[in-house]
Order: C-alpha cells, then structure tokens, then sequence
C-alpha cells in the first residue's frame, strides 16, 4: 500500500474544497456579467445592471461628461440607488422586465438547473470523502472523484449557457444594452470547474489500486489495500 496515499487524498481534497467554495460563491452571487446602456446625455443618471443565476440588479449612476471612447454608462462600482429582483420565472410577481425583454428566459433556467446539478454533485462528493475518512472506506474516493468531475463539467456548462445568453442579449434588436463584461462571480465559477475537474481526476487516479512495478510482478502479487 502506498504510505504516502493518505496525505495525497487530504492535499488533493484541501484544493477541492476550495474550488467547492468557489462553486458556492458563483451560483449565489450575481456578479456574473455587467450590462451597459449608451449614455445619451451627462450630467444626469443612468441605469447599468448586473446578474447571476437568480436575480438581476439595477444601479442608477449619475454620468458625468466622458472621453469619446467610453460611451456606456458605468462603470458599475461607482456611487448609486441599488436596487435587486429576482427573476419572474422563479419569483412571479416580482418585477424584471429589462431582462424579460431582452434575453430568453429558457437560457437562464437552464443555466441555474445545471448550476444545482453541480452543487449536488459536489456535496455528495463531499460526503463520500468525508466518509472515508472515518471508517476507512477508500473504496468510496472513486465514486467521490466521478462526482467532482460531473461538478466541474455541469458548473462549466452553466457558464457556456450564460455566456451564450449575454451574447444573445448584447444582439438583439431589442435590447438597450451595448456593453458588457463578465464579473467575479463568472470568473469563480471558471476557476471552480478548473480546480473540480482537475483534482476530480487526480482523486480517481490517487484511489486506483497501485499498479505492478516490475515487469514480472503481476496485479494479484502487489500488495493489497487495508
């Protein structure tokens, strides 16, 4: 058995939980892109907006005169009314026409459905690590790793869905926008599938049992795992 396999489970698991925390972070957050409105007249206020999975955010910015090239209104950390809303398709009743009218509805469900995909995925992957690490149950690593890997390609899914919907929005006809750019939340849930994919895969390899050494030495002759 290789003496050095639990120190390799726990320093891989130690780098999981931080891409778990990052994956938290993302979907709860609504930092994952900011929208722009031209600005037609200064020296009065605009409306930008920022969302997430679940709720959209508006912020009113009063705009004074800029240089040529900068024509949207922002950027998004200057002084404003804040005002949030969650979605209408998972709050009805609730008011959230701007992105009603200028994005597909069917992107944003599909986005956050993935995104608790991978929240499920992590937790349960979670549970089995922790598992093994109080009855000694290493055969609960590999399953643990495959939902670490599912985690990571849901979470990078959702965000190739989001990203798919800001574009949408940025060309559509009807939309009052012509600036965007993606936020933290965007960039933690990139950073989660990196780290969940990545130690996801090197979990699986750190839990298969060692292979033979010597050309001559068979997998029945290694030793067995406790």
């Amino acid at each position: 058995m290789d003496e050095n396999k639990p120190l390799k489970v726990r320093l891989t698991f130690s780098v999981i939980l931080v891409g778990v925390s990052l994956l938290f972070a993302a979907v709860v957050t609504d930092h994952w892109a900011v929208l722009s409105p031209k600005v037609e007249e200064y020296n009065t206020t605009c409306e930008a907006a920022h969302f997430g999975l679940w709720r959209l955010c508006t912020k009113r910015i009063f705009m004074r005169e800029q240089s040529p090239k900068e024509k949207g209104c922002g950027p998004i950390s200057l002084p404003g009314e804040h005002n949030c809303s969650y979605f209408k398709h998972f709050t009805p009743g609730q008011s959230s026409e701007i992105f009603e009218v200028t994005t597909q509805k069917e992107y944003s469900i599909s986005a956050a459905a993935i995104a608790i995909f991978s929240v499920g995925f992590a937790i349960i992957g979670t549970i089995c690590v922790l598992l093994s690490f109080r009855k000694k149950k290493d055969y609960l690593l590999k399953p643990a790793s495959m939902f670490y890997t599912f985690a990571g390609l849901c979470i990078i899914i959702s965000v190739e869905v989001m990203r798919q919907s800001v574009k949408r929005m940025i060309d559509s006809e009807e939309t009052v926008w012509i600036e965007y750019s993606y936020s933290w939340s965007f960039a933690c849930a990139c950073a989660a599938f990196v780290l969940l994919f990545v130690c996801g895969i090197a979990l699986l390899l750190i839990a298969l049992p060692r292979f033979p050494q010597n050309p001559w030495e068979t997998c029945m002759d290694a030793e067995p795992e406790h």
